[in-house]
């Protein structure tokens, strides 16, 4: 008997879940890989609008996956109104309540958005929110928001709300909400312990009442385990690697998709190590990796390549020219000319250096590990000797500046201006440790970036942007790999679903086929 079905007899057993035939008519129930908890959105959690927990001022919203999402509002009861140079006013929505039973108004809006952005908090999220230099009150029933340039605030604006009660001046890793979360949305949490959460509609939500009453996550971190449950009949859906969709596609009553996300793979380049310093070495490993063959064998297919990372969503801004070409022995001639001649070893070197550098990925992800076994196999025929290597985040924070790291990125895509400013600008002293980890940066792109966050949304800013692309392209910083579809698997519950949207780097079941839940209907 294979392994996988093998284990998915013990598992049945094992788990003491729900069996297949069981009624679950109003609950569904999904297994989850990340860890339970962490229920914060000064911390991260629903930052672009998404839980079922929390509400922003505004929504994303699309029957789509190919496009970006419009931003619609939600706790708002408008779009933002410009007020003047550089200033919104929103009007919030009356009659809000928090799952504790208190009323929404615009010190709890103020109170959240000031927190990410206090150094006290210390929220990872912080430098995401730096285009807003001010947020007041005006009055209890409206705020007004203040940028730093004249972009639209809208993709800023999707932030869950938490009363203002609830925010605590310390470090936001040891906040009580974040087991203990208060919203506005349409469920709350009713259960928590490490191995499930419980997620109850709410009877007093301010908009339609859900028609799926009960959500459960079970807390599943093993990719093959996630894959038996489904099989088994025990959870309902989970994400899945696309290298598992084929264990359970075609099974009865289970559903298989990829959605498509702004969520791109690539290898950051460290400064400190002669090889990855020349930028024509560089260029060389873009030219020389193949993205197509990495993205059918590692992917199985669910993915689009990626030279940079400006995906085709972004329309007008996207040069479809901004993009490497496989071809190696180009690769391999411009190495040559560049001075890194072929070693006895099948080594490059040049000047007493070699072209070796380690590529570090997070031990617990498969997926990038299999990237990067893949990258370093396609650097080989050129005479680039990549030591791949899964460690902790915590190893690879103090290694960004010498070894090659399998990054991840489009944490917040929902405007261009958050999708590549920091990953391709000069860091600056408040920068994530992944913002262009290498601070290798090609001449003239600071300034373009900048300009463009600065004008806001014009056919000038979009020209701004494709000249970005095509001058990145010329001097690469990175060796982007690849676009991901994020793959889930479901059964068929007899719900009329929401179509799945354009997704961030963030996933998983709060994502995919179950992100809009409260839309549901039988």
């Amino acid at each position: 008997m294979p392994l996988f079905l093998a284990l998915v007899c013990v598992a049945s057993v094992a788990a003491g879940c729900a069996s297949p035939s069981e009624d679950r008519s109003d609950r569904i129930v999904l297994a989850e890989s990340q860890e339970l908890g962490g229920y914060n959105p000064v911390a991260g959690y629903g930052e672009l609008g998404v839980s079922p927990l929390y509400d922003g001022l505004l929504r994303p919203a699309s029957e789509t996956d190919t496009t970006l999402p419009d931003l619609v509002p939600a706790l708002a009861v408008a779009e933002p109104v410009p007020l003047g140079e550089r200033q919104w006013r929103m009007q919030l929505r009356p009659g809000v309540t928090f799952s504790d039973g208190s009323s929404l108004d615009s010190s709890d809006v103020v109170a959240t958005y000031k927190a990410v952005v206090n150094p006290l908090v210390a929220s990872e999220i912080a430098t995401h929110f730096r285009p807003i230099t001010d947020i007041r009150a005006d009055g209890a029933d409206a705020v007004v928001v203040t940028m730093a340039n004249d972009a639209d605030p809208s993709p800023h604006l999707l932030l869950g709300i938490a009363p203002s009660e609830r925010i605590e001046q310390a470090p936001v890793a040891d906040w009580t909400l974040n087991t203990e979360p208060v919203g506005t949305g349409p469920y709350e949490l009713t259960s928590l312990r490490p191995d499930q959460a419980v997620f109850t509609a709410r009877d007093d939500y301010w908009g339609p009442r859900p028609h799926v009453r009960s959500l459960v996550f079970t807390h599943t971190p093993d990719d093959n385990t996630r894959a038996q449950r489904i099989v088994a009949g025990e959870v309902d859906g989970a994400s899945l690697p696309p290298g598992l969709l084929g264990a359970v596609a075609g099974r009865e009553g289970i559903t298989t998709i990829g959605v498509a996300s702004a969520d791109w793979r690539g290898v950051s380049l460290p400064r400190n190590n002669s090889f990855t310093a020349d930028p024509v070495a560089r260029t060389a490993m873009n030219v020389g990796v193949d993205r197509q063959t990495m993205i059918d064998d590692v992917l199985a297919g669910h993915g689009r390549p990626a030279s940079t990372p400006v995906a085709e969503v972004y329309g007008d801004a996207y040069d479809p020219r901004a993009q490497f070409s496989h071809d190696v022995d180009s690769a391999a001639a411009m190495l040559d000319r560049a001075g890194w001649r072929m070693g006895t070893d099948g080594v490059r070197q040049k000047d007493g250096s070699t072209a070796r550098f380690d590529l570090l990925y997070n031990a617990q992800d498969s997926l990038r590990r299999d990237l990067s076994t893949a990258f370093a196999a396609a650097m080989a025929p050129l005479g680039v000797e990549v030591r791949t290597r899964g460690t902790s985040w915590d190893e690879i924070d103090t290694r960004l500046d010498t070894a090659a790291v399998l990054l991840g990125g489009g944490e917040t895509p929902y405007s261009i201006d958050s999708q590549v400013y920091d990953t391709l600008h000069t860091r600056v002293p408040d920068s994530s440790p992944y913002a262009n980890p290498g601070n290798l940066t090609p001449p003239g792109v600071d300034r373009l970036l900048d300009e463009a966050r600065s004008a806001g949304p014009s056919p000038d800013t979009d020209a701004r942007y494709r000249e970005v692309q095509q001058r990145y392209i010329s001097e690469p910083s990175y060796v982007f790999l690849a676009f991901l579809d994020h793959t889930y698997a479901y059964r068929d519950l007899g719900w009329n679903q929401t179509a799945p949207i354009l997704e961030p780097h963030s996933h998983g079941v709060s994502w995919g086929p179950w992100w809009h839940v409260v839309g549901w209907t039988r």
